[in-house]
């Protein structure tokens, strides 16, 4: 059975969130297979307090926008739904992953207050340091270093970044789709809107990589690196996921 991921981002009031920081928006696309299927779900929050001017400034949602919107646990279980059992892809996984984590608790839903207990994680930012050690990791460079398109982000949106993380994380992985949201979301949580998938192939002029074999050091160290990650996401890497869904096919 082919993976099921959602790429997910997060807007808030401010940071961090032990000073009672809110989430205000929340945007994610589906992957499976490594393939876009055009669903997603995205809602703006009333989080009952105001953002900070800092924050504001990054993403340009004012308190007056929000006055109105649905509280998160309007749309708590639309969203837990969307999200249970696939693997997560977040950039900079801990704070967003703090911020879902709070908004549950506060419902007063504790099995719901550690979604890594229910979706495994994978975090871009790290995967990002680990193959580009001492260069800038953020959505932007990453962009501008696998050639993705983000000119549309003149603020962050998280509805618009998780569909640029999307892009940024099949390319950095090996295979190249973008997806673009027919017309503007609308506020609320949406599970299936319509949408229009672009795939994007390798040129057929490239040429050919150097092939490099690992080293039984390098291997060793390999397995040592997926069981860190196993004990981190509480469920197997994506790696070993593909390994055994190959070795079963």
């Amino acid at each position: 059975m082919a993976t099921r991921s959602v790429v997910l981002d997060t807007e808030t009031t401010g940071m961090p969130v032990t000073d009672g920081h809110r989430i205000i928006e929340i945007g994610c696309v589906e992957l499976i297979g490594r393939r876009l299927t055009g669903r997603h779900f995205h809602v703006y929050l009333q989080p009952d307090r105001e953002s900070d001017e800092g924050a504001i400034g990054v993403h340009g949602i004012t308190n007056e926008f929000l006055v109105g919107k649905p509280r998160f646990a309007e749309v708590a279980e639309e969203f837990f739904e969307f999200i249970n059992g696939a693997q997560l892809i977040i950039h900079n996984a801990a704070f967003d992953v703090g911020f879902i984590n709070n908004e549950f608790a506060l419902m007063g839903q504790h099995e719901r207050a550690d979604i890594t207990q229910h979706c495994s994680i994978l975090d871009t930012l790290m995967m990002a340091r680990e193959r580009h050690p001492g260069q800038r990791n953020s959505l932007d460079a990453l962009c501008k270093r696998y050639g993705v398109d983000n000119s549309g982000r003149e603020l962050h949106g998280a509805l618009l970044d998780s569909e640029i993380l999307a892009d940024v994380y099949l390319t950095m992985t090996g295979g190249q789709t973008s997806l673009s949201l027919a017309g503007n979301a609308s506020d609320g949580a949406e599970g299936g809107g319509a949408a229009s998938t672009e795939i994007r192939r390798l040129s057929a002029e490239r040429q050919p990589g150097r092939i490099i074999r690992a080293t039984e050091d390098e291997l060793a160290q390999h397995v040592t690196r997926l069981e860190i990650i196993a004990k981190s996401a509480g469920a197997p890497a994506l790696w070993t996921q593909l390994l055994e869904a190959e070795a079963q096919a």
